[in-house]
């Protein structure tokens, strides 16, 4: 029998498209160009998350559009959105 973790907590980052760097598959914002729920520099994203789930513009994207590591969140593409468009990641923590 597996065992189910209790806990589920929530941590959510936020930037834009504009403090993203390079062009096409390898467009990547880097941890430290957001901001956490408490307005503060964040320094990565956590470790091993239930999942993410990353919002562009407000909108829930599908699981394909992005890859999260604890440095960076790699958008394919994204390059050719607005650099004011907000990027939210929410990684689910147990």
């Amino acid at each position: 029998m597996a065992i189910v973790k209790q806990f589920m907590g929530a941590e959510r980052f936020i930037a834009t498209i504009g403090d993203g760097t390079g062009t096409g598959a390898t467009f990547t914002i880097p941890a430290t160009a957001f901001t956490d729920d408490t307005g503060a520099a964040a320094t990565a994203f956590p470790t091993a998350p239930a999942y993410y789930n990353l919002y562009l513009n407000g909108v829930l994207q599908t699981a394909d559009t992005s890859t999260l590591t604890t440095t960076e969140v790699t958008i394919p593409d994204g390059d050719t959105l607005n650099p004011g468009v907000p990027v939210i990641i929410e990684c689910v923590v147990n």
